[in-house]
Parts: C-alpha cells; structure tokens; sequence
C-alpha cells in the first residue's frame, strides 16, 4: 500500500519538504472531505489485502 500516492488520490497534496539521505520528509494537506476519502480509501485496500492473504 502507497500512501502517499492513496492520499493523492483522495485529492490531497503532498508535499516533498526534504530529503536527508535516502529519508525524505512530506507534508500532505487536504479538506476533511479529502480525509474521509483518505480514510476509506485505507479501509478498503486493508480490507483488500486481507481477503487476499485469507485466500492463499
């Protein structure tokens, strides 16, 4: 799960605000409409990956 790019698709934005070696650092910003939509969005890859994992 990338969540960064799930944030990004909830319509949030994320923000490079450093990188220190092979660490970087963001900052993501949205809406609570963009925050619910990011949080749903997790609910149901976890749940996605978890029916994949009972399934093998």
């Amino acid at each position: 799960m990338d969540i960064l790019d799930i944030a990004r698709q909830a319509g949030m934005t994320v923000v490079l605000e450093a990188r220190i070696g092979r660490q970087e650092y963001h900052s993501v910003h949205g809406s609570i409409a963009a925050l619910e939509s990011f949080a749903e969005r997790v609910r149901a890859s976890t749940a996605e990956e978890l029916q994949a994992v009972e399934q093998d």
